[in-house]
């Protein structure tokens, strides 16, 4: 059975109704406080599942027309922390250095020389 969210108007408590379908808006409901029937229907927020590509298409809508973002460090570093979370994995911790360096106003040339290593592949570990 569906769950519906109510409000009191006489008490302001917020309860849950379990009622099937066609009993919704036939069957009366009353406060499971005060038991007023002085309620109303609370609207909760509905999700919706997005897949990855159009999570990431969504956020960076957000950042089009943004010309020049790459001469505003923040501005990038606001775009890629958003993208970052979008993409809902785990992102190596170079990424958030280089976040928190745009953050603080480094240009990406002024973080490129300061981590000559950034971007290549890991050869500690004998792969490529």
């Amino acid at each position: 059975m569906p769950t519906y969210d109510f409000i009191c108007n006489k008490c302001n408590q917020r309860f849950d109704v379990f009622q099937t379908f066609s009993e919704y808006g036939k069957k009366a409901v009353h406060c499971t406080h005060c038991q007023s029937d002085n309620v109303r229907r609370r609207m909760t927020k509905v999700r919706i599942a997005k897949s990855d590509s159009s999570r990431m298409e969504s956020a960076a809508d957000d950042f089009s027309g943004m010309d020049g973002i790459e001469d505003d460090p923040r501005a990038l570093a606001k775009m890629m922390r958003k993208m970052g979370g979008e993409m809902g994995e785990e992102l190596p911790s170079e990424f958030n250095d280089v976040v928190d360096r745009l953050e603080a106003g480094q240009s990406p040339e002024e973080i490129e020389s300061a981590l000559p290593d950034l971007g290549l592949p890991d050869t500690s570990s004998g792969e490529e």
